[in-house]
């Protein structure tokens, strides 16, 4: 009888790790952002179908980079869960603490059983609060674990550079035609330091709008709305594309 080949525990989920971060990092990397209004959400995504950021709550959105069919998943039983507290308990019992350590047991659990592969993707949830200083993003990777992030955060293929871009140019108090513009330069640039040009039909935008008097503060921002905020040079152009909300479709 021939001898098993033994593979350590360690290295075994250090394979798993590569595995799976080579996967995320096929994809499109996303840009979620503080505002001074609520969080902005970032992509390069020329698909008009499937979606990287989703409304999971009334405050809560969910952003993804990697398989989208594993995200999606993991989208699908947010909503379930989130459903089931609000409606068991209460709608202010539904936050993104609590969603973030379903998603990170999910995970965990996912990474290190050895009966299935790892899942490819990279998780951000974020819920926006009455003021600036109520707002929380957090990030999981694969593993399941959780990193509590402020201010800015960037997941997927080149997540890296676009870090650290952003973490030299982001400040509070920010409108969100700053964001947004901040955002797309981060995304736009290239490893090699380049600058490419991305244009409007291929970002794919969505808010957390704390001053919306809606329940649900998660809107998407398409069309000539999205077009005016990437060309805006001051409150005012802002201000003329927050008044169209009511005519746009989430």
């Amino acid at each position: 009888m021939s001898t098993p080949f033994y593979v350590s525990p360690q290295q075994a989920m250090a394979d798993r790790a590569e595995y799976a971060r080579k996967g995320i990092a096929r994809g499109r990397s996303l840009v979620v952002l503080q505002y001074a209004d609520g969080i902005v959400f970032v992509g390069e995504n020329p698909s008009r179908a499937l979606h990287k950021f989703s409304e999971i709550y009334d405050r809560i959105g969910f952003a993804a980079a990697g398989k989208y069919n594993e995200y999606e998943n993991l989208r699908i039983g947010g909503v379930r869960y989130a459903d089931l507290r609000g409606y068991t308990y209460d709608r202010d019992d539904v936050t993104a603490r609590g969603l973030a350590n379903v998603y990170a047991q999910t995970l965990g659990t996912i990474f290190s059983s050895a009966a299935e592969k790892p899942y490819e993707v990279e998780l951000v949830v974020a819920e926006v609060g009455e003021t600036p200083e109520g707002d929380q993003i957090y990030r999981l990777p694969h593993d399941g674990s959780i990193v509590d992030e402020h201010g800015s955060v960037a997941v997927g293929g080149n997540s890296e550079q676009i870090s650290t871009y952003l973490d030299q140019q982001h400040r509070e108090g920010m409108s969100l035609a700053e964001g947004l513009k901040l955002a797309v330069q981060a995304l736009s640039r290239d490893t090699n330091g380049t600058q490419r040009d991305i244009p409007a039909e291929r970002l794919e935008v969505a808010v957390l709008d704390r001053t919306r008097p809606q329940a649900r503060k998660f809107k998407r921002i398409v069309g000539r709305q999205l077009s005016r905020l990437l060309e805006a040079d001051g409150a005012a152009t802002e201000a003329e594309s927050s008044a169209e909300e009511g005519s746009d479709e989430e």
